[in-house]
């Protein structure tokens, strides 16, 4: 355990209790944007080996608040920047140093739903007189890193159970043979990767390559990453921010009937985090900037809009050149207009960004999180952005000017997937939290098309029918639902895949698939009220919506590894299993589902192995494990 002296020692630095702000107290745009340091493997090196400790950090997310216990890598949240060459192989030993016995640095409380039109209680700090979980204040340091979007090994990725506890090391070998891009890093524990990186668990990483340099794009001191998260925090007896982590969610349900436990929704925080600080402000040229960007919370979409001081748009100015999976073809202006009024952010989805600060010297600019009932800038409790704040950025002037020019054209190497390369199908169907056997959770299945099913008789627990675009109706099975169901999907090592995403519930899952990066080929509307939960199948087919068309946003059109999927629709993506061998996983990125069933395992291997495998798993490679659905 931490020494008591020390704590209080810490805290007494700060500002006694008296001096603690009340939750709407704290002021925006109060702490300098800290930049992550940099890691660079020595550029003669053939395997550059090094060590990345998990430490406990106490962190001022404020210079308001006390500092926050928080565990980091290195010591630091975020993590150290991890920046390498394409085709340069680094060896991490992710080492567990964090004290045995250590205070677990999140408190953890479930509270009751409010009325209908009222703030969430998931919008305010403090715990309502609520106990905390034990359980939670219980857990032990125990850990394991998965680098989100990097192409290696199975045995290196970060595999759920494989973690680590005090004192013990997680090898990774990262070829980084792959097209420059911003991959991040994270917690990945079976179970309680919510808690973990909520603690401070997470960092990012870039590959640089030929193709990027000869962009001449802005660098140095003029690209930036940054790292987005939303926090609560707990409160003292008199109110008072007192800098504990509190991870705050809302029982939607007492008492599921099945488990007898209750039923809660995924967090999201009133506070964000940039960087590891709360609405902090950075200074910049009037220039151009390469701002690389992440959303590192737990479960919050961000609708982002860059304001000016009264809180108007910014049109003009920012352009999206990159997303998950490196460069886009083109660049994408962000305008905050119709075609992209706010720029949307799941978990996990990465932006590249360039904005063009020239001409604004003297303006204060601010990233806003806009509530979907507000104007940008205010803010909208009721639906559960308390505080739009996001960050500052001062413009000074710099007295040169900035040659850079925006490319029309980005990556000469992109090329664009069609429906007609040859691909394996599968289909994976998002079920409502209300559905059978689901244990008041949403949950993955994973479907196999029924070629004969006359026998088959509706409606029946895990039998969906659909009705495509052209008319057919055709019949699939559920093979798994749960992590620990048998392996369902075998990928042949450098085959395409189509994996058809079929959401039922109104909720947005922003789905991960590890190893490969992917392109979106289509969204289709779907009419999903045939689907009945208390059965856990179909009365009546799940039909294609020829009157609505929803076309994909141009900043969609690049390499990407998470895919945002509305209900009532068919999210189509292919990508190509390459590069590697092993057991990965796929999983929705709300932290919370993750955790709580919403991942399934899938294996590669060589295709020539798998004419030997003897659990016949391997279904969709040949079009007929989940069916062509579009």
């Amino acid at each position: 355990m931490f020494d008591l002296t020390d704590i209080i020692e810490r805290i007494t630095q700060a500002g006694t209790q008296e001096d603690a702000p009340a939750p709407d107290e704290l002021t925006p745009y109060a702490a300098r944007l800290p930049v992550p340091p940099v890691l660079r493997p020595a550029s003669d090196d053939v395997l550059h080996e090094t060590e990345i400790a998990l430490r406990p950090a106490w962190i001022r997310l404020h210079p308001q608040l006390p500092p926050t216990l928080m565990w980091g890598y290195d010591g630091q949240v975020p993590g150290p920047t991890l920046e390498v060459r394409r085709g340069q192989r680094v060896r991490i030993a992710w080492t567990n140093r964090i004290p045995k016995d250590s205070e677990y640095p999140v408190t953890s409380v479930e509270v009751p739903l409010r009325a209908p039109g009222t703030p969430p209680a998931s919008t305010e700090p403090g715990r309502e007189g609520v106990e905390p979980n034990k359980d939670v204040a219980a857990l032990p340091a125990w850990t394991v890193t998965h680098l989100h979007g990097a192409q290696t090994g199975g045995g290196n990725d970060g595999w759920a159970d494989n973690a680590v506890g005090v004192g013990d090391a997680q090898l990774s070998e990262y070829p980084n043979d792959h097209r420059a891009v911003q991959w991040w890093y994270h917690d990945h524990a079976m179970n309680i990767t919510r808690w973990n990186v909520q603690a401070g668990l997470y960092g990012t990483y870039l590959i640089r390559d030929d193709e990027e340099d000869a962009l001449g794009l802005p660098s140095g001191h003029r690209e930036i990453p940054l790292l987005l998260a939303d926090r609560n925090l707990d409160t003292d007896e008199d109110g008072r921010l007192n800098g504990r982590l509190l991870h705050k969610t809302v029982i939607v349900q007492q008492q599921n009937p099945e488990t007898g436990k209750p039923v809660s929704i995924p967090f999201t925080g009133p506070y964000t985090t940039v960087n590891g600080r709360i609405w902090p402000y950075a200074e910049v040229d009037d220039a151009w900037y390469r701002f690389r960007l992440v959303n590192a919370s737990n479960a919050r979409i961000y609708e982002l809009v860059l304001v000016d001081e009264d809180d108007n748009p910014v049109p003009g100015i920012v352009h999206q050149i990159g997303s998950d999976g490196g460069l886009l073809p083109r660049p994408v202006p962000v305008d905050f207009d119709e075609a992209l009024p706010t720029l949307t952010a799941a978990p996990a989805e990465r932006f590249d960004l360039l904005v063009d600060f020239r001409g604004l010297a003297g303006k204060k600019l601010r990233l806003v999180n806009k509530g979907p009932g507000q104007a940008p800038g205010v803010p909208d409790p009721v639906n559960d952005v308390r505080y739009p704040a996001v960050m500052e950025f001062r413009v000074g002037a710099s007295g040169e000017a900035d040659p850079f020019e925006l490319p029309e054209v980005l990556s000469g190497s992109f090329r664009r997937l069609t429906h007609d390369i040859e691909h394996g199908h599968r289909l994976v169907v998002l079920t409502p939290p209300a559905t059978k056997g689901g244990g008041g959770h949403p949950e993955i299945w994973e479907m196999t098309e029924v070629t004969d099913p006359g026998d088959i008789r509706v409606p029946t627990d895990g039998i969906i029918q659909l009705k495509g675009a052209d008319g057919t109706t055709k019949t699939y099975r559920r093979i798994s639902r749960t992590f620990n169901d048998a392996l369902g999907f075998t990928v042949a090592e450098g085959s395409y895949e189509q994996w058809s995403f079929l959401n039922l519930a109104p909720i947005v899952h922003p789905m991960h698939i590890h190893l490969a990066d992917f392109q979106l080929l289509g969204r289709d509307a779907y009419d999903v009220s045939g689907f009945d939960p208390a059965v856990g199948g179909t009365r009546a087919p799940i039909a294609y919506d020829p009157a609505t068309t929803i076309p994909l946003a141009p900043n969609e059109l690049g390499h990407k590894d998470v895919f945002r999927v509305p209900g009532n629709q068919i999210l189509r993506v292919m990508g190509r299993f390459d590069g590697a061998y092993g057991r990965f996983m796929y999983h929705c990125h709300l932290l919370e589902h993750e955790d709580m069933g919403m991942m399934r395992p899938f294996v590669v291997m060589p295709e020539e192995a798998m004419k030997f495998d003897h659990g016949g798993a391997h279904g969709g490679h040949d079009g007929h494990g989940a069916g062509h659905t579009g």
